[in-house]
């Protein structure tokens, strides 16, 4: 067996500290490293950078030599059982890595625990111990990890049943708040870190909805005997990790449902459909997987067409999960549809990247985007849900209704799933025109592996609902139906790039649209833009107004900062290009929506 300890040892310097024991080192060389990016995310992060003072002893206490062979391996050589001690800078406040002060600690295992390598396959026993910081303020301990012997607050020994198993099982510690309830007669719980305030009852409530519209999908029993939510809150952030039976989650705090909050607001539905995306994962990603991250030593990337699936078709079902758990209306889901949908035809990208491609990319394009992204990548999370709303119409209107993703979605969950069958590329697309008895080869080869538009308005149609693009109605305009307010027209003028406030009081470039307004007057992503025709621009508010009202005939002058530099040109604004999706039943209460 492999044994760890843990502890939180130093809030203020940020350092959690291990100790691991190795009883039978391999001869004559044992090998030590830490994995290089951590499952469900795709860059390389480098975590053995936050290790420190890494020293080896045996059992007489005598120092073992330690050689470094590279940025994330060491080696040793010893016939005795040895212990190795180092500390981790906890400092990544995230759902990715580990992070330590005053509050709270957060870790996941590829962060913290160092892999004997030769010696994965062995059971690994994780005692995480208590500490001056931990006693004095009375945290609690909230994991998935199997529990050995733990005391009333959660610490304890634990035990994890090889190291694959044992990375898998992130480990918050804190004064946090728990909800707990049953779905489908499975313990589950959320545990919220931070400062917030939450109408629990209410979340718990739609929880449950969420979590037993999953299970009964998939079919009874549940994969997992217990599930944990861990959820860090914040002003402003957003993300989640998947975990074999748990989550880690990190919101904004106006994010989550207050007592007395009548309508569902659209921070609240963004966390929902959160829940339900990792939650999802359960079954498609931590069980349905690509053959190649079973095989992967986490030291290097690893390539694949797959995650159209594996996110996109999560990313369909998220919402849609949330339309059949009664928690959302046929008109709301449609308009979180259209949102979704706008993410995608805002971006031109998608003409120049394909799906696959982005997926087989992900290690770079995808998870290290800078200012060209909108022109040069698409999304296999927002391009990957269209191809999965687009492949579940099709197959709907091609069998009249006898079969959906479900189907397929179902078959590679008892073929590939329950015994967890690695699925190689190529297999998914195989596996969709068997299952649905409808040849998609050109479907995929048009959308998955090219660069094309699904035809939306002709699938919609056949289900009753029309699908059409219109022009921004503002800048923060992120699509679907807008009322017909003279307040929400579209803008008559566009600039071709989206913009942010500055605490400087100056409007800042972020991104800038091959071929519009911005790009023709020699704009960049990073200018700051002082001065519109003589005036001051303080903050979009007044861009947004100078756009409404401005004549596109006459062309505006600009003063802008690059750098330190102060430059002059001018703007000839053009009318906006329609890439906001709109989705309406043609007519009220009468379309055809089995598909949801």
């Amino acid at each position: 067996m492999i044994t760890y300890s843990i502890s939180a040892f130093d809030p203020n310097a940020h350092l959690i500290k291990i100790s691991l024991k190795i009883d039978k080192p391999i001869q004559p060389v044992q090998t030590l490293r830490l994995p290089n990016w951590i499952p469900g995310s795709y860059l390389i992060r480098d975590f053995a950078k936050h290790l420190l003072d890494m020293n080896i002893t045996n059992e007489q206490g005598k120092s073992v030599a330690l050689n470094t062979i590279d940025k994330s391996n060491w080696s040793f050589t010893s016939s005795e059982a040895v212990t190795v001690e180092y500390f981790v800078y906890a400092w990544d406040l995230s759902v990715r890595g580990a992070h330590f002060d005053d509050s709270h600690a957060f870790f996941n295992g590829t962060s913290v625990f160092l892999e004997v390598v030769g010696q994965a396959d062995l059971a690994c026993e994780v005692q995480i111990e208590p500490s001056n910081i931990t006693l004095n303020n009375q945290w609690k301990v909230a994991t998935g990890m199997p529990k050995v012997n733990i005391d009333e607050l959660g610490f304890g020994l634990y035990r994890a049943e090889n190291y694959t198993a044992l990375i898998d099982y992130p480990v918050e510690m804190g004064t946090f708040s728990e909800i707990q309830f049953e779905a489908c007669g499975i313990p589950h719980k959320m545990v919220i870190t931070g400062i917030f305030e939450c109408d629990e009852l209410r979340l718990k409530q739609d929880l449950i909805k969420i979590c037993e519209t999953e299970i009964n999908l998939f079919g009874q029993p549940a994969p997992v005997d217990e599930y944990l939510f861990q959820v860090m809150v914040t002003g402003s952030d957003y993300g989640g990790l998947e975990h074999r039976n748990s989550t880690a989650l990190i919101c904004s705090r106006n994010d989550l449902p207050y007592i007395g909050m009548q309508e569902t607001t659209d921070g609240y539905l963004q966390f929902l459909e959160l829940c339900s995306h990792e939650y999802f994962h359960t079954w498609n990603v931590k069980r349905i997987q690509p053959k190649v991250y079973q095989d992967s030593d986490l030291q290097t990337p690893v390539y694949t067409n797959q995650l159209w699936w594996f996110e996109g078709i999560t990313s369909y079902y998220d919402g849609l999960i949330l339309h059949r758990a009664g928690l959302v209306d046929n008109k709301t889901y449609l308009q979180l549809l259209a949102k979704q949908m706008t993410r995608v035809y805002r971006m031109p990208g998608r003409f120049k990247q394909s799906v696959a491609e982005s997926s087989w990319l992900t290690w770079t394009k995808f998870y290290q985007q800078d200012e060209n992204a909108p022109n040069a990548v698409i999304s296999y999370y927002t391009k990957g849900s269209l191809i999965a709303l687009g492949l579940d119409l099709t197959i709907r209107k091609e069998t009249n209704g006898k079969k959906s993703l479900d189907d397929v979605l179902l078959h590679l969950w008892n073929q590939f799933g329950k015994n967890q069958a690695g699925i190689k590329d190529g297999e998914i697309e195989q596996v969709c025109s068997e299952i649905s008895g409808v040849d998609l080869s050109e479907f995929f080869n048009l959308y998955l592996f090219g660069t094309e538009d699904i035809p939306f308005t002709e699938l919609f149609a056949s289900f009753g609902i029309n699908f059409n693009l219109r022009t921004l109605s503002g800048l923060d305009d992120l699509g679907g139906e807008i009322s017909s307010s003279s307040e929400n027209i579209g803008l008559p003028s566009h600039l071709g790039a989206n913009v942010a406030n500055t605490p400087q009081g100056t409007v800042k470039i972020t991104h800038i649209w091959n071929e519009q307004p911005a790009y023709q007057a020699g704009l960049s992503a990073g200018d700051e833009i002082i001065a519109l025709n003589g005036l001051k621009l303080a903050n979009k508010a007044q861009l947004e107004t100078l756009l409404k009202r401005h004549d596109n005939s006459q062309p505006i002058s600009c003063h802008y900062f690059r750098r330190d530099e102060l430059r002059t040109t001018t703007i000839k604004l053009e009318i906006p290009v329609a890439d906001r999706v709109v989705l309406t039943e043609a007519t009220p209460n009468t379309a055809n929506l089995a598909w949801l």
